[in-house]
């Protein structure tokens, strides 16, 4: 009776542990950025993942195979600039188990950034709106992604997210100074800072650039200047030593982070809620 009830736990906790994995989607870290499979109106294809895109992007080309019909234009400004896009509506896309229905997505020719920001094909460009329908864990490391119960409590610790620019950010501290940070899992290179933050709080003060660096995305490419945080904090954890670049776009928020630093973290991303949990890995 007893290796019956021990055999039959054991067979319930592999099942609990076969659900779980069957319901977390791979995601594939290409260039330190990351990417996940997605159907976009019935066709599969590959989105990079980008917490910090006010909305989804769609290549051109893929759109023409798509049969999606271009209307409007408008100029759309990303981290390296400002570029003219046009709109095609009732574009459905699910990715890890979300699933988002009629929306309104920007085309853009995206040859330039897949040669220059990637190094491979860019398809997809998966914006906010799907951090906007729901709750999803975020194992960078562990490679996968997935779409979790709202009525859990996360483990880890809570920061509250704040909404400007259409970028959602969290509370932070650079060298002792308090401030909050852009979520941007499209941000596969250095820490960006804005200029008029790094200007105020001594950052670009003689000796502290160390080198000029290419980078930027959307909009082209931007040369900024490389500075050495001596301490990033983040919901108690200090990382000493980092890297950041000085963004000098009058729209740059004070501070950014991208996969360089939250790969330390076991993150859980809640949009509606207005929170982010991060657990240090």
């Amino acid at each position: 009776m007893r290796n019956s009830l021990a055999l039959s736990f054991v067979l319930m906790f592999v099942a609990l542990i076969a659900f779980s994995v069957a319901h977390a989607a791979p995601l594939e870290f290409h260039n330190n950025r990351l990417f996940v499979a997605v159907t976009i109106n019935g066709v599969k294809a590959e989105a990079l993942l980008d917490s910090a895109a006010e909305m989804t992007f769609v290549d051109s080309n893929l759109a023409a195979r798509l049969k999606l019909v271009p209307e409007g234009g408008e100029t759309a400004k990303g981290s390296g600039g400002e570029t003219q896009v046009q709109f095609a509506k009732g574009v459905d896309i699910e990715a890890a188990g979300v699933k988002l229905s009629g929306l309104t997505v920007a085309l853009l020719d995206m040859t330039d950034l897949s040669r220059r920001v990637v190094a491979k094909d860019l398809q997809i460009i998966l914006g906010r709106e799907f951090f906007d329908a729901g709750r999803v864990h975020i194992d960078i490391e562990g490679r996968t992604i997935e779409k979790v119960d709202a009525a859990t409590e996360p483990k880890g610790i809570r920061l509250p997210l704040v909404s400007a620019r259409g970028i959602e950010s969290f509370p932070c501290i650079v060298e002792g100074v308090a401030t909050h940070a852009d979520i941007d899992l499209g941000n596969g290179n250095e820490v960006l800072i804005g200029r008029a933050f790094a200007e105020a709080h001594g950052l670009l003060a003689p000796g502290r650039v160390v080198e000029r660096k290419s980078g930027g995305g959307i909009g082209g490419s931007v040369d900024r200047d490389i500075v050495v945080l001596k301490s990033l904090e983040i919901a108690g954890t200090r990382i000493e030593n980092v890297r950041a670049a000085i963004d000098p776009q009058s729209s740059a928020g004070e501070v950014n982070v991208g996969t360089s630093v939250l790969r330390q973290f076991d993150l859980v991303i809640d949009f509606p809620a207005h929170a982010v949990w991060v657990k240090k890995r």
